[in-house]
């Protein structure tokens, strides 16, 4: 009865995800249309300041040295906002384009994946939800990729799941122990990835609360959580796990002590 209720709720869970995942590309393509006139009319308006610019040289004889030296930096200021309008847009369009590809992704598809741009804006990502829930939320991150990484088949849907499900644990791990340290502890999560020896290794480790053996041991095979009622389901690693070693056909390993941190590795075959 046990395994049958876990099995319920992991159906329920991913019926969840399913419905979430039609209402996020429904959004994202909604928000999308809006974006993109930000970024069009952002570069209109990056050449009138250019044609503007033009027209003051022509003139600058005519009006005070004061009054030229002010144009001057106002159009500056101008042409530098309209650049951060559209270098952001940009970005905010990117990470569109990456939930709408998890949204349409085929199921078990492997794609060539940019693996150091999908860890980027999802580690980022799970960074921003847990600011947006707590504005006291602050952490170091650091991320490593190698130089050159290829693109990698991968099912980017999942491996995006994967990654979110570890850094929003790390995150947890993190603040939880932030709550009991002083100022001198510094919370801090660290993103590596490589291509060596025909396998694609990502590593995301934290220097968070850590787990004991008996949580470690049972992770993947019962639905266990270290969070308090509310706040996790116990389903994340049970679902990372089916992802990287029946999904990828690689493996996950855990280097874990307590009041120390936590590291997971992902090691996927090319």
């Amino acid at each position: 009865m046990t395994e049958l209720e876990t099995l319920r709720q992991n159906l329920l869970s991913q019926q969840k995800l399913a419905s979430l995942g039609l209402l996020s590309a429904g959004i994202a393509h909604e928000i999308q249309n809006p974006l993109n006139f930000v970024i069009n009319f952002s570069k209109m308006s990056e050449k009138l300041l250019t044609d503007m610019k033009d027209i003051l040289d022509d003139v600058r004889e005519e009006i005070p040295e004061d009054d030229a030296a002010d144009l001057d930096d106002i159009v500056d200021d101008l042409t530098v906002n309209m650049q951060k309008i559209r270098e952001h847009g940009e970005r905010a369009v990117s990470i569109i384009q990456g939930i709408l590809l998890i949204s349409r992704g085929k199921e078990g598809e492997r794609i060539p994946t940019d693996i150091a741009h999908m860890l980027h804006e999802y580690v980022w990502l799970a960074y921003h939800a847990q600011r947006a829930s707590d504005k006291s939320f602050n952490i170091s991150i650091s991320e490593n990729y190698q130089e050159n990484m290829p693109n990698v088949m991968v099912i980017p849907q999942d491996l995006s799941r994967a990654v979110l499900n570890v850094v929003n644990n790390a995150c947890y791990a993190v603040m939880d122990r932030a709550s009991h340290e002083g100022e001198d502890y510094a919370p801090t999560i660290t993103v590596n990835a490589k291509v060596e020896n025909g396998n694609l290794i990502i590593a995301i480790g934290d220097n968070g609360c850590g787990m004991p053996d008996e949580i470690r041991q049972k992770l993947f095979h019962d639905t266990v959580t270290t969070k308090p009622i509310g706040k996790g389901t116990g389903l994340g690693m049970l679902i990372t796990h089916d992802i990287i070693v029946n999904g990828h056909k690689g493996k996950i390993d855990i280097d874990t002590k307590v009041n120390e941190g936590t590291t997971f590795t992902f090691t996927i075959p090319v």
